[in-house]
């Protein structure tokens, strides 16, 4: 295969779309520089080419990562995909090309500039999944669970197994405002979903009230000589408060969490 030129695949922004850019590269035998999700501005000279997502291909080429590194290549292409870095595209492509080429050996390639960026990357995305396992709050409203989420990482497909499994019959909502889409759960089953914004009628006043108990509990539960910001903030980043109940009434160390008033989301409504 011909080494990179500067040629941009563009594709549809599924890890479907992604292993069919992988595909195209092997049968065109021409080695992208940049794989992106977006039509944007290319660099000068750059080669801009539109990959379509053939479902038969990335099936093809998702196959060939058990096949020809290991079953876990494919978890791992998996979970760097829902990274936040910017460039997790290219370095997937370069990760799989190694992997074709010494097998299930690239996983432990710790030293390696692509394989160890990748590998601290998905540490991150699943520290980030672990933290908000614990600091998701769920406000009520007309019988849903509703929260919201401000993530790095694509973090939703992680999370919904583990409410899924937690609250199997009840109906709740995850809303990530950060990549804008929504995990919709039911008894009948879990839903993966775009959703541009979400509009929440206002707090009802039993919800209010068990907000107050539970802001109450927070504050004296703490032993006050033992208080410790640092250790605090090295357990609970800050960037999580302001979607954290017992910081709404903290004005002094967070902003106070916004309600916006409307609807419940149609997509709760439709799932049924």
């Amino acid at each position: 295969m011909n080494s990179e030129t500067n040629l941009v695949y563009v594709y549809d922004g599924t890890i479907e779309g992604f292993l069919c850019c992988v595909y195209e590269s092997f049968v065109r035998r021409r080695v992208p520089s940049v794989i992106s999700c977006a039509r944007g501005q290319t660099m000068f000279f750059e080669e801009t080419e539109w990959i379509a997502t053939d479902i038969a291909h990335s099936d093809k080429v998702y196959a060939s990562l058990a096949e020809k590194i290991c079953p876990e290549a494919q978890d791992f292409i998996r979970l760097s995909f829902l990274t936040q870095r910017a460039d997790k595209e290219i370095l997937m492509y370069r990760f799989i090309c190694i992997g074709y080429r010494v097998g299930r050996k690239v996983l432990d390639m710790l030293t390696d500039d692509t394989v160890g960026t990748l590998i601290k990357a998905v540490r991150n995305l699943q520290r980030e999944a672990h933290l908000l396992m614990g600091f998701v709050r769920f406000t009520i409203y007309d019988g849903v669970m509703v929260s919201c989420i401000s993530p790095q990482n694509s973090v939703l497909p992680l999370l919904s197994d583990h409410f899924s499994d937690r609250y199997p019959e009840e109906s709740f909502l995850i809303y990530d405002k950060t990549h804008q889409m929504a995990v919709v759960h039911k008894p009948e089953g879990t839903l993966l979903t775009s959703m541009r914004e979400i509009a929440l009628p206002p707090i009802e006043d039993s919800e209010k009230a068990y907000r107050t108990l539970w802001q109450c509990f927070y504050q004296t539960i703490a032993i006050e000589a033992r208080e410790n910001p640092k250790c605090r903030l090295t357990h609970m980043p800050r960037r999580f408060w302001h979607n954290m109940t017992e910081f709404d009434l903290c004005t002094d160390q967070t902003p106070v969490s916004t309600e916006v008033t409307g609807e419940v989301p149609d997509a709760v409504r439709e799932f049924e």
